[in-house]
């Protein structure tokens, strides 16, 4: 680390990572006259800059693009003080104090970190799920179900979640169509028998997805391979909700803080702490469970309001 060029500063706090979590502990770190920098990284905003409509953050009854409401925060979090730094970390160092971070060539040092990385959905990798991404493609029930009234859907997985996001959607849709791989689910028993009793649902077994299909308006089918006889069908669909796993932003942080198997930070308690005093998570990098914006945006206030109370402790500032 010693040919980094060190920025002499000792930052009181670096925020890593540029969703609601992140922003909104900008926002009460910088009003704490903490002056933090943010390191958000060149895909700024995390998973709300994929989604189209919000309609379930509150404040806003008419909806608010993904986009739009991370706009709104960055300027919120700007207008008190935060500085912003455009790049992706590439290195950490948090065996002594200052805490080291490096952005390529330049490290910078800080008395506190709140990781706010988040988490990426899991995607199948084909060319037209990309292109059809908010036109019917989703990967969040919660999110996106109710765009999807009297419409018959796929849910892709065979996993707790993919149960759960199922029945959730037949709410909405008219008709769910789970497309798993195998021949059984991975799902508890508890959850696959409440799917397989559900009359809206039903199951095809052995099956892939390999292309969605649509217009300029948005998904109209997909192409449903069976990988025991490998016979390809279309099916009618105009939603295609993929569950099949989150993976956490976290490779930076291996073998630096403690992780569960998937590779969610750990946190202790009810608190944003990690196993390192000083560095703290928050939003969907350690949370598998809600992974909303109003959850992620709970968290990040007390990442921070964590941090101010450590530094204090710490007499830091």
């Amino acid at each position: 680390m010693s040919e980094a060029v060190q920025n002499n500063k000792i930052e009181n706090l670096i925020i890593i990572g540029s969703g609601p979590a992140g922003l909104t502990s900008a926002i009460y770190s910088a009003r704490a006259n903490l002056a933090p920098l943010m390191i958000e990284g060149e895909e700024a905003g995390g998973q709300l800059m994929l989604t189209t409509e919000v309609e379930n953050f509150p404040g806003f009854e008419h909806g608010v693009t993904g986009s739009e409401l991370i706009g709104v925060m960055r300027k919120q979090a700007e207008k008190f003080g935060t500085r912003f730094i455009t790049r992706n970390v590439t290195k950490v160092d948090f065996t002594t104090q200052p805490f080291k971070i490096l952005i390529g060539a330049n490290m910078y040092l800080a008395k506190s970190v709140i990781i706010s990385t988040g988490a990426s959905a899991k995607f199948l990798g084909l060319p037209s799920e990309k292109t059809y991404m908010n036109r019917g493609v989703s990967a969040c029930a919660t999110c996106d179900g109710a765009f999807f009234r009297n419409q018959e859907i796929i849910v892709v997985g065979g996993g707790d979640t993919a149960m759960e996001e199922a029945q959730f959607l037949t709410r909405f849709a008219s008709k769910v169509f789970i497309v798993h791989r195998k021949d059984q689910f991975r799902a508890s028993k508890i959850m696959a028998d409440r799917t397989m009793k559900n009359p809206k649902i039903e199951v095809v077994w052995n099956s892939e997805v390999i292309e969605v299909l649509g217009d300029s308006k948005g998904m109209n089918g997909a192409k449903v391979r069976n990988l025991v006889d490998g016979s390809v069908k279309d099916m009618a669909v105009t939603g295609l909700f993929l569950a099949i796993g989150h993976k956490p932003n976290t490779d930076l942080f291996k073998g630096v803080l403690d992780m569960n198997e998937t590779g969610y930070l750990i946190t202790q308690g009810q608190s944003t702490y990690t196993n390192i005093p000083g560095v703290f998570a928050a939003g969907d990098v350690q949370d598998h469970v809600y992974r909303q914006a109003v959850t992620a945006a709970g968290t990040g206030c007390m990442a921070a309001i964590d941090a101010e109370r450590w530094l204090e402790g710490n007499e830091a500032h």
